[in-house]
């Protein structure tokens, strides 16, 4: 088994070799937490995703990324500003 200090120690180098930024571990960590909600994917997977064992930190924690999730279902065909389905076009031109 790696220990986490030899692991963050060969990220680093990795890291620096190619060319990245600085970035830590945990980081990446918290951007794939991002895309994946804003990607659509439901909070209940993420928090499953992350580990965290309750939902209300999993909210807590990307309460930034969720507005803009929320926007953006808004401006997909077929829901509303909430990410609520609205009726189709020939829904609403029935009588």
């Amino acid at each position: 088994m790696i220990s986490p200090d030899r692991l963050t120690r060969m990220f680093r180098a990795l890291a620096a070799e190619v060319g990245l930024p600085p970035v830590r571990l945990h980081d990446l960590r918290h951007g794939a937490a991002t895309l994946a909600l804003a990607a659509g994917v439901d909070l209940r997977t993420v928090q499953d995703m992350l580990g965290y064992s309750s939902i209300v930190l999993t909210a807590d924690t990307y309460t930034s990324v969720l507005p803009d999730v929320a926007r953006a279902a808004g401006a997909e065909p077929g829901l509303d500003k909430h990410g609520q389905a609205t009726a189709s076009p020939q829904q609403s031109r029935q009588p």
